[in-house]
């Protein structure tokens, strides 16, 4: 069986249709007016693959929304967890849409800019963004952290803290693999895509010690 994966900046049309608003079911435009009426605005990404299912679109939206907009752990470093999460399953379209929120919420531009090459992040005086950064890496390296990357999100945020950080870095990787697998395609004008190869994970460096 040939294994060869045609992925990343090849993709273009897509391989899934996406339903137009007067061509959607009942079941369909009532989530769809619902993303669209909510914080996100417009209906993008893995929702318009989910929305053939209408029922599983409602939830995944629902979800999507707590998991990026409602958590306790501050919007530039969930975007920092979503970005380290895009580029180790080389997703285009995910990397693109938060990239730009992360900028958006604070993140210094630096440490996507090292992500995105897949160097090492020098997060400097920034505690927090570096144990999220190790946190999600080794997370998504290993599927498991170490203890003293687990009890230093604990310390910060608390357990409740951790059990959102771990559902954001589960929940972006569904995205990514949606996105991915559908080859849903970049927005017009969207820029340049991730380096390297996209037929593989890529491997995340650790931080640099601070």
């Amino acid at each position: 069986m040939n294994d060869q994966i045609r992925t990343g900046p090849a993709q273009t049309g897509g391989r899934i249709s996406f339903p137009a608003p007067a061509e959607m079911t009942a079941a369909q435009r009532e989530v769809y007016d619902q993303i669209v009426s909510g914080p996100r605005g417009v209906l993008v990404g893995p929702l318009r693959a989910a929305l053939h299912n209408p029922v599983l679109a409602d939830r995944w939206q629902r979800l999507g929304q707590v998991l990026r907009f409602e958590t306790s752990i501050p919007a530039r470093l969930n975007e920092l967890a979503i970005l380290v999460t895009a580029r180790r399953w080389n997703s285009d379209l995910e990397w693109t849409i938060h990239e730009r929120d992360a900028a958006r919420a604070g993140l210094d531009p630096r440490f996507a800019a090292a992500i995105r090459s897949g160097g090492a992040p020098d997060f400097g005086e920034d505690a927090a963004a570096r144990e999220v950064y190790e946190y999600t890496r080794q997370l998504q390296t290993h599927g498991n952290v170490t203890d003293a990357v687990y009890d230093a999100i604990v310390d910060r945020w608390g357990e409740v803290g951790v059990v959102e950080l771990t559902a954001v870095i589960g929940y972006y990787s569904m995205v990514a693999m949606t996105l991915n697998v559908h080859r849903i395609p970049l927005p017009d004008g969207a820029g340049d895509t991730l380096p390297g190869p996209h037929d593989t994970l890529s491997a995340l460096a650790p931080a640099r010690e601070g």
